[in-house]
């Protein structure tokens, strides 16, 4: 005698339709965990003042609410005069909002808020409105892993930007519907004046027109037996072309694009920074995204997929995370939105029609409880005096001290490292280098790099040569030189050395 139906679709429904898999307490537990573990952890641990570029995003914000300005020069630097395109002004401005709230404890906040957006991104990207939950919790905790190294710079914006377009372009290609694609322009607005990395979304944009366009005439040829697109290509163009138009809306319109190149792809950053290299596979994170990659395309061959828009997604961005480890989040978010829909499809048949969804009180349940865990970590950070001093351990605090203190004359020739928190805690000696590469270009910063790496002589730095205070690290290859090389020995003396900086001054 056979079973009923109803018996075999439970059966079939396994463990996340019944059983403590089903619980409602061990499903908020589990999304309280997903939503505030990176965030709070990286909140206590005080990485966000580690990173020496938020220092200058703090004081160009600083000065944008103090002179009603965007910058167009190189302000706090021996360059002032050369033009200079904030592509993150933006960022600086809330950077400096929330500063003025919650002064240094605003860095921590900020990151907290950042990595509890990125976790709510990769969740609904891994369908977590739709079924699915653990393996959409799976798919998140995996995607969190292996975007790693995150501190508190304007990238972030790109990377939560990044996933929202992904998601509102995917969203439209399963409900056969444009209207999701109308909050495109409104991103590309914000995106465009807050990191410079917008370039990337107005790539996936392209890549999908280009794709919608391609499906068309194939579905008009007969050629693979195409589907008729269902989206109309007039609305999409047009959307797209706002969406574009929309970048320009900016202080600085066509300026930005080339700024923004140059600050995210330019030479210098790829020959001088190790975020920019090829992956070397020494990290375990590396690893779990090639099988992450892998498992991807291992998923849209057993769907015989046929989506161009996903296919061509998944080359393309495996291609650029594979070549520069920045930017590994690019592919992350196609392969788990990938992973996640060949789940769905998979076990759609195995769901009842009438199964209990429990997403309506939970939701507002998650938040207020997300909301307190986020209170009880900002309540539980350092006074701002703590912060400074734990910033101390890495940046030269007390060498800025003493050069304030004794009024030491300048210019200053700094390494490339501090330049943004000597702009911040030491403004009124203008830096020589710091982290606006685009103000630069690639003249100073590539003689700055060699000079500094021992493939130039120091000599042919003329801010070097002009220079009374030199501020680097005690064990940095320069202080060696200047200290030990008999060419140098008459010319400096060290004047302040701390376990963190030494200071030289001309004789």
């Amino acid at each position: 005698m056979g079973m009923p139906n109803e018996t075999i679709q439970e059966n079939l429904a396994g463990p996340t339709q019944s059983g403590v898999f089903d619980s409602v307490p061990l499903r908020i537990l589990a999304l309280l965990l997903l939503l505030t573990g990176a965030s709070v952890f990286s909140a206590l641990s005080l990485t966000a003042l580690l990173n020496g570029d938020i220092w200058w995003h703090l004081r160009s914000g600083l000065w944008i609410f103090q002179n009603h300005a965007i910058p167009r020069t190189g302000l706090f630097s021996q360059y002032s005069d050369r033009p200079w395109a904030d592509c993150s002004w933006g960022f600086d401005v809330l950077a400096a909002a929330a500063y003025k709230v919650l002064d240094l404890k605003a860095c921590a906040v900020l990151l907290m808020a950042f990595k509890l957006a990125l976790a709510a991104v990769t969740l609904l990207l891994a369908r977590g409105r739709r079924g699915n939950f653990w393996y959409a919790v799976l798919l998140s905790v995996i995607a969190q892993y292996v975007i790693v190294d995150l501190v508190l710079r304007p990238i972030l914006f790109s990377i939560l930007f990044f996933g929202l377009e992904l998601f509102l372009l995917l969203q439209s290609r399963r409900c056969k519907d444009v209207r999701p694609l109308f909050w495109l322009p409104v991103l590309f607005f914000l995106w465009a004046n807050l990191d410079g990395q917008f370039l990337i979304g107005l790539i996936l944009l392209a890549l999908f027109v280009a794709c919608e366009v391609a499906e068309f005439l194939l579905s008009k040829s007969g050629v693979g037996s195409f589907p008729a697109p269902a989206h109309s290509l007039v609305k999409i163009c047009a959307i797209a072309g706002i969406s574009l138009v929309a970048t320009l809306f900016t202080p600085y319109p066509f300026q930005l694009f080339d700024s923004a190149f140059q600050t995210s792809y330019g030479k210098v950053i790829f020959e001088n920074f190790q975020e920019m290299q090829a992956m070397d596979f020494r990290r375990p994170q590396q690893f779990v995204l090639m099988l992450l990659v892998m498992a991807a395309f291992l998923a849209l061959g057993r769907q015989r997929s046929r989506d161009l828009f996903k296919i061509g997604a998944m080359f393309i961005f495996v291609m650029l995370a594979f070549r520069v480890q920045r930017d590994v989040w690019c592919v992350v978010f196609p392969a788990i939105a990938i992973i996640a829909d060949a789940k769905l499809d998979l076990c759609r048949e195995r769901e009842p029609k009438n199964g209990r969804r429990p997403w309506k009180w939970e939701k507002p349940l998650v938040a207020v409880l997300v909301l307190v865990v986020l209170l009880a970590a900002t309540v539980r950070l350092p006074s701002s005096r703590a912060l400074m001093n734990q910033a101390s351990r890495v940046f030269p605090v007390k060498a800025c001290d003493f050069i304030r203190a004794n009024q030491l004359p300048g210019p200053l020739f700094n390494t490339y490292y501090w330049g943004g928190f000597l702009m911040w805690y030491l403004p009124e000696y203008p830096v020589s280098i710091d982290g606006r590469l685009s103000l630069y270009g690639d003249e100073i910063n590539e003689r700055y790099f060699k000079v500094t790496g021992g493939d130039q002589r120091l000599e042919t730095d003329p801010r070097f040569v002009g220079a009374r205070i030199i501020l680097f690290e005690r064990s940095s290859a320069v202080i060696k030189a200047l200290t030990t090389l008999p060419a140098f020995h008459d010319q400096f003396r060290v004047a302040y050395e701390d376990n963190v900086a030494t200071v030289l001054v001309r004789q």
